[in-house]
């Protein structure tokens, strides 16, 4: 029996956002919205975005001893995560200063803060956690070394899903364990490096697959998905259509949702169709945490 559905071994930080009629140029100063804070952090929004949906979620992170850290720890326990995992202390929490444009697009600088000080030390410490978990879900907003360690302590039946965001080359250990790599078309050009992508996202997939992982996931927006694993072709996900507000954090509501099915024993394909939804559904109001649905929010789309 595992005690989790999901452990996400990531990021928390405190979300800082403006909307902005344009994101500013080079040396120009722009008018923007008032400032609002929210709770945000790859990780910590892959944990509430799971919990959201009923997945049993816990979260291994670090936050500072601050007000921020504060607001993160509250979110995860109102979300239902379980915060055992969640250190705190050893630098101030993690911040992202987000810009959010008309269409709702958004650019985003992160200051890692605490988030830099999870070490492979607290991957080895937390053992009883990745012994409990079905699937463990990683992000490369804390060092990669303690992604590593992740992979080196899985256990043989525990399923590892990586969204390398921001994206970096990845050692072949970690490329090995992923099941699945989960890209978009950005993080897929910098993953894939030398290798180099074809023309098409199907083409991604399979340049992708070749390096190495079990299966891949590219992403594309509201134009869904493309899956790949094995000697198969990939498959084409298509999303839903909705009116975007603002697409912070929808990616990571994906990711979850994603890491959750495939441990409930879905298929990479009926997974990603169900991820599609919620990250349409999170695109849907303002926020990152507090944009994500519940199942049955999911299921009226």
């Amino acid at each position: 029996m595992y005690d989790y559905d999901l452990l996400v071994v990531g990021s928390a930080n405190a979300d800082l956002v403006i909307g902005v009629e344009r994101r500013p140029g080079a040396g120009e100063t722009v008018l923007g919205s008032d400032l609002a804070v929210h709770p945000g952090g790859k990780g910590a929004n892959q944990a509430v975005a799971a919990a959201r949906l009923g997945a049993r979620t816990a979260l291994l992170a670090r936050v500072g001893e601050d007000g921020h850290g504060r607001l993160l720890l509250d979110s995860q326990a109102e979300s239902g995560v379980d915060t055992a995992g969640v250190l705190v202390g050893g630098a101030p929490t993690g911040v992202a200063l987000i810009t959010v444009d008309p269409s709702g697009d958004n650019s985003i600088v992160v200051s890692p803060g605490a988030n830099a000080r999870l070490t492979p030390a607290d991957v080895r410490a937390a053992q009883g956690l990745l012994h409990t978990s079905r699937v463990v879900s990683a992000q490369l907003e804390i060092p990669l070394e303690t992604v590593v360690e992740v992979v080196r302590n899985l256990p043989e039946d525990t399923r590892f899903v990586l969204n390398p965001s921001p994206p970096r080359a990845l050692p072949p250990e970690v490329l090995a364990a992923c099941d699945p790599l989960i890209v978009n078309e950005h993080e897929a050009r910098v993953v894939a490096g030398g290798a180099g992508l074809g023309g098409t996202p199907e083409e991604w997939a399979r340049a992708l697959l070749a390096l190495g992982p079990r299966s891949v996931v590219v992403t594309l927006g509201a134009a869904g998905a493309v899956v790949a694993e094995g000697t198969g072709a990939p498959v084409r996900v298509p999303s839903v259509k909705v009116e975007a507000v603002d697409t912070t954090g929808a990616g990571d509501a994906f990711t979850a949702a994603l890491a959750w099915r495939l441990g409930a024993g879905e298929s990479l394909a009926r997974a990603a169709a169900y991820a599609a939804r919620v990250g349409a559904a999170a695109v849907t109001r303002a926020g990152a945490q507090v944009s994500f649905p519940t199942a049955r929010e999911v299921a009226a789309l």
